[in-house]
């Protein structure tokens, strides 16, 4: 099974969901921190260094010598990642997207595609937690790409639970993360920001067509208006986290709140709905 969590903004409690959803699975689980912009579960999922490779896409070079600087590459480049300057092509390889429509269309075979690195895989291990994360390069723009090399780890998993630490937001990346998900958990607050951001990424969850529920994290510190929406809407609220600064002591020093005060039946009974959600739509679809 595949359980994403995902939020509509950054700072709502998806990692700490992701974080003690892991905690309180009983058997091995495999965690994909896809939040390869700014990785953070591994602060608190701990573990020892099994492995580290880079992420790479592929990118056209020239061959000076075939070029005869007709612009076929340019003109088919969607992404403007070449420009063709007195005869000759120049490359940006922070723009190019690896479509190959260059090397495909270039008449003169003058472009081959070779690997750039652009961020790095890290795999870690504590007891039966393994963590997975992409890190992008500092100053490289794609993101897809790493998260798609994160997720292939998951291909060849022992694990039979795959948790997903999504992205903040609705773009490209969130996308790709919980493209081929179970189960989304959105995590919201309480406040008109958290109702604003809810309500972009339900809409992107519904358009993918995947079963959701919502986690209202820190709650009691704003209002009602995330629950009233869900309540019109017909969406499940799966859990309530309340609004306890120990949680936020606990949490800055990176430390465990299920050791330093019991949560662990409330995770725990979020796993119990989680698996249900998942067991009603799989009888729907037979």
């Amino acid at each position: 099974m595949r359980v994403a969590v995902a939020s509509g903004k950054g700072g709502t409690g998806k990692t700490f969901v992701t974080v003690n959803l892991a905690r309180t699975y009983n058997n091995p689980i495999l965690v994909l921190d896809c939040d390869v912009e700014e990785p953070n579960t591994n602060l608190f999922l701990k573990g020892d260094l099994i492995n580290e490779r880079p992420s790479t896409i592929l990118v056209p070079q020239v061959d000076e010598s075939p070029c005869d600087g007709c612009r076929i590459c340019a003109e088919v480049c969607e992404f403007n990642a070449i420009a063709v300057i007195a005869g000759k092509p120049l490359i940006f390889e922070d723009l190019c997207h690896s479509c190959g429509a260059c090397a495909t269309f270039c008449p003169q075979d003058a472009l081959q595609e070779v690997e750039h690195v652009i961020g790095t895989v890290i795999e870690r291990k504590s007891d039966s937690i393994r963590l997975i994360e992409g890190q992008i390069h500092v100053g490289k723009a794609l993101a897809v790409p790493i998260i798609r090399d994160v997720k292939k780890e998951s291909e060849k998993a022992d694990e039979d639970m795959v948790l997903l630490d999504s992205p903040p937001g609705t773009s490209c990346p969130m996308v790709w993360t919980i493209g081929d998900a179970d189960f989304v958990i959105l995590v919201a607050e309480p406040t008109a920001f958290g109702l604003h951001d809810l309500q972009l990424a339900v809409e992107t969850v519904e358009e993918v067509g995947i079963p959701f529920g919502v986690v209202i994290n820190k709650d009691g510190i704003g209002d009602d208006r995330v629950e009233k929406f869900c309540t019109r809407h017909q969406i499940d609220i799966i859990a309530r986290i309340p609004y306890d600064r120990h949680i936020s002591e606990v949490y800055a020093r990176g430390g465990d709140i299920l050791e330093e005060y019991s949560y662990q039946v409330l995770f725990e009974n979020l796993w119990q709905v989680i698996q249900q959600k998942v067991e009603s739509q799989e009888v729907i679809h037979a």
